[in-house]
């Protein structure tokens, strides 16, 4: 491994933790003897580009500064090859970081054990969903919840976390099951009123709600989480038990588990890692050691 380490900072991410988590998490990677250089690009694409760039260039690994979008970002340029991954987790969500035991908001503590890890070659390999050329490490979501990001993302008013609670309001008033038509594996279709089907590589989204809680990121499975027909009353009292991963339970809730998935349903976008990934259908695939990550 080369002693260059690639920082791949948002500087907006968690209302401007990115551009504050940097600095800590670059000191201490210099303190263990790396050589540290900073990517960070004008939009998504330029910053995408100026990674790949790095990567072909040889860098010893990267590390994302920010939250689960800049990891998001990141997987599109490490997946499939042989530079690990590490996470300096300063974002809102901070789900891929929750979903394998690493430091949340902690960036000088992030950075020491990366440089840590680095140094005694502690990197896994852990899997990866791929849906067409674009890969995700945590939750695709499609349904009730895909819909309040569509809602959110529409609204200039609020700002932050408080406009998706808001648009959540607003669904609640006009929720409605979706027909959904899935296949699993080369299983049959199974046709079905759901409230949302999540796609879980890892365990949790929306900043800990753990919908796939039994998702393991090096089982080469998703956990597929199916939220059926329930009432807009039953909706309530399920949802708030998702942050303990209790509604597994609920007779309204299944779980399937499969390496592929198709899922189908008019009018429903897919999310990923909360970034849109676009309309259903998708068919996701489970790719195993995908990525190297620095634990």
């Amino acid at each position: 491994m080369t002693a260059e380490i690639t920082l791949f900072v948002n500087p907006t991410a968690g209302r401007g933790r990115g551009a504050q988590g940097a600095q800590p998490a670059a000191a201490a990677l210099r303190a263990a003897g790396f050589s540290v250089r900073t990517v960070v690009g004008t939009d998504a694409e330029d910053a995408l580009a100026r990674l790949r760039a790095a990567v072909r260039e040889g860098t010893g690994a990267v590390i994302a500064v920010g939250g689960d979008g800049m990891v998001h970002l990141a997987l599109q340029a490490l997946a499939g090859t042989l530079v690990p991954l590490g996470v300096v987790a300063v974002g809102t969500g901070n789900d891929f970081a929750r979903s394998l035991g690493l430091p949340v908001r902690d960036p000088a503590g992030a950075g020491a054990l990366a440089a840590e890890a680095l140094k005694e070659g502690r990197i896994r390999e852990v899997d990866l969903g791929r849906v067409g050329d674009r890969w995700y490490g945590t939750v695709l979501c499609s349904g009730f919840d895909s819909r309040v990001n569509d809602r959110g993302n529409r609204m200039r008013w609020p700002s932050g976390r408080f406009k998706y609670d808001l648009a959540m309001v607003a669904e609640l008033a006009a929720f409605r099951p979706f027909p959904y038509r899935i296949t699993l594996d080369d299983g049959p279709v199974i046709e079905t009123e759901a409230t949302l089907v999540a796609v879980g590589n890892g365990s949790s989204y929306g900043g800990g709600m753990r919908i796939c809680a039994d998702a393991r990121t090096d089982d080469g499975l998703f956990d597929v989480t199916v939220v059926g027909d329930c009432s807009r009353s039953t909706l309530l009292r399920v949802f708030p038990q998702v942050y303990k991963g209790t509604h597994l339970s609920h007779p309204k809730v299944t779980v399937h588990r499969a390496a592929r998935i198709t899922v189908e349903a008019a009018g429903i976008t897919a999310y990923a890692d909360g970034e849109r990934m676009g309309p259903l259908p998708v068919t996701a695939t489970c790719v195993p050691g995908a990525v190297q990550l620095i634990m």
